[in-house]
C-alpha cells in the first residue's frame, strides 16, 4: 500500500522523476536533501509535502529527515558519499532502503557491507534500483526463469544517446579517481581493473536498432545485482558507441525535456540473452529516457518491498516476480516488453 517515503536528493534531475511517481501512484514524499533553497522551490510545485533538509555529515538531520516514513529512496551521488550515511540512517530509523546508484564500486561495496545487518535490522535494503542495475537484472532474471543456472548471461544496451545530468558527470569523476582511470570489467565472477582498450564486436538488436557494432566489457551495476542471485557461468555486457561518444562529449548541455512527462526524447533497448545448455531464452525492454525510467522501477520495487518482501538485502531482480514488476513499467514508462516464455 502507499503510504510516506523519505526521498533524499529529491530535487536532483531523477530525484525529481522519483518526486513526481510517486505522487502520480498515490505516496507521500518527504522532500530531502542537502540544499534547502531547491528543496523548497520543488515543494512549491508539491503543496502540502514535508521539506526536511539534510546532509551526509549530519546524523540528526538525517534522523530527522526518515521519521515518519517506510522507506527512504537515495537519489544523491555521488553515491560514494551519499550511500554509507543513508543506509546508516535507514538502519537506525528501522525503514526500507532503495537507491539509485550506477557507480559499479560503489554498489559493490554496498553489497559486500550490508547483508547481514539489513536482515538483522529487519528491513529491505536494494541498491542500484535505476536504469542501470535494475531493468537489466530484472530482464535476466524474468529471462532465467526456472533455470537453477546458466552457462552465460548477455546484457547489451542500444541508446541513440547519452546526454548525461550534471549529477552523472560527477559520478563519473569520482568514479573514475577511485579506479585511477582504468576499465573496470566483470571477468571469472569477479570484478577487476583493466588498462587496455575495450573489445568491440556485433549485435543485433531489435528495430528500430538493428545490427550495430557494440562495445564490449560495458560494466555497469548490473554486473554486481545480477551475478549477486543468479547463478552463471559468465556475464557479458554491451553498450552501442553513439551513446559512448555522448558520454565522453565536452558539452555540458544536461538532457531537455520533450514530452509533457519532463523525459527526454532519447530512446533505449535492452536486450537480454540466457544460454544454459541447448536453451536459450531472451528478454527485451525499449522506452524513453533511462532517468526517466528509473523513476517507475523504483515506485514498482517500493511497492512490493512495503507488501512484506523478506529482510535482506535484495537488487530489483528478487524483490518479487520481475515479470510482474517489469508488466507494471507498460504502457506509460516502456514501449515494449517481451519475455520469452512468460
Amino acid at each position: 500500500m502507499p503510504s510516506t517515503v523519505t526521498v533524499f536528493g529529491a530535487y536532483g534531475h531523477t530525484g525529481r522523476f522519483v518526486v513526481a511517481e510517486l505522487v502520480r501512484r498515490g505516496w507521500t514524499p518527504i522532500l530531502s536533501g542537502r540544499n534547502e533553497s531547491q528543496l523548497r522551490d520543488l515543494a512549491a510545485a508539491y503543496p502540502g509535502l514535508a521539506v526536511r533538509p539534510a546532509t551526509v555529515d549530519d546524523p540528526d538531520a538525517l534522523d530527522r529527515a526518515l521519521a515518519g516514513s517506510s522507506a527512504v529512496v537515495n537519489a544523491a551521488g555521488p553515491f560514494g558519499d551519499t550511500v554509507p550515511a543513508l543506509v546508516e540512517a535507514a538502519l537506525r530509523a528501522g525503514v526500507h532502503y532503495v537507491d539509485v546508484a550506477a557507480e559499479v564500486e560503489v554498489v559493490a561495496k554496498t553489497v559486500a557491507t550490508y547483508q547481514d545487518r539489513a536482515a538483522a535490522a529487519g528491513i529491505v535494503l536494494a541498491p542500484a534500483v535505476a536504469f542501470y542495475g535494475g531493468l537489466g537484472d530484472l530482464l535476466a532474471t524474468a529471462a532465467v526463469g526456472d533455470l537453477p543456472a546458466v552457462d552465460e548471461i548477455h546484457l547489451a544496451f542500444a541508446l541513440d544517446s547519452w546526454i548525461p545530468t550534471p549529477g552523472t558527470r560527477k559520478a563519473g569523476v569520482a568514479s573514475r579517481g577511485r579506479r585511477n582511470g582504468k576499465r573496470l570489467v566483470y571477468t571469472d565472477g569477479e570484478l577487476v581493473l583493466r588498462d587496455d582498450a575495450a573489445p568491440t564486436t556485433e549485435w543485433t538488436f531489435p528495430a528500430p536498432f538493428g545490427k550495430q557494432t557494440v562495445v564490449g566489457d560495458f560494466t555497469t551495476a548490473d554486473s554486481v545485482t545480477i551475478p549477486y542471485h543468479l547463478k552463471t557461468g559468465a556475464l557479458h555486457s554491451y553498450m552501442t558507441p553513439d551513446a559512448l561518444r555522448d558520454l565522453a562529449s565536452t558539452d555540458q548541455t544536461p538532457p531537455q525535456p520533450a514530452d509533457e512527462f519532463g523525459r527526454s526524447a532519447q530512446q533505449f533497448l535492452v536486450e537480454v540473452v540466457v544460454r544454459a545448455g541447448d536453451t536459450e531464452r531472451r528478454a527485451v525492454a525499449a522506452g524513453r529516457d533511462i532517468y526517466a525510467v528509473t523513476a517507475p522501477i523504483v515506485v514498482e520495487v517500493l511497492s512490493h518491498i512495503t507488501s512484506g518482501t523478506q529482510a535482506g538485502l535484495h537488487t530489483a531482480g528478487r524483490i518479487a516476480d520481475p515479470a510482474e514488476v517489469l508488466r507494471g513499467l507498460l504502457p506509460v514508462h516502456l514501449d515494449l516488453l517481451e519475455i520469452d516464455g512468460r
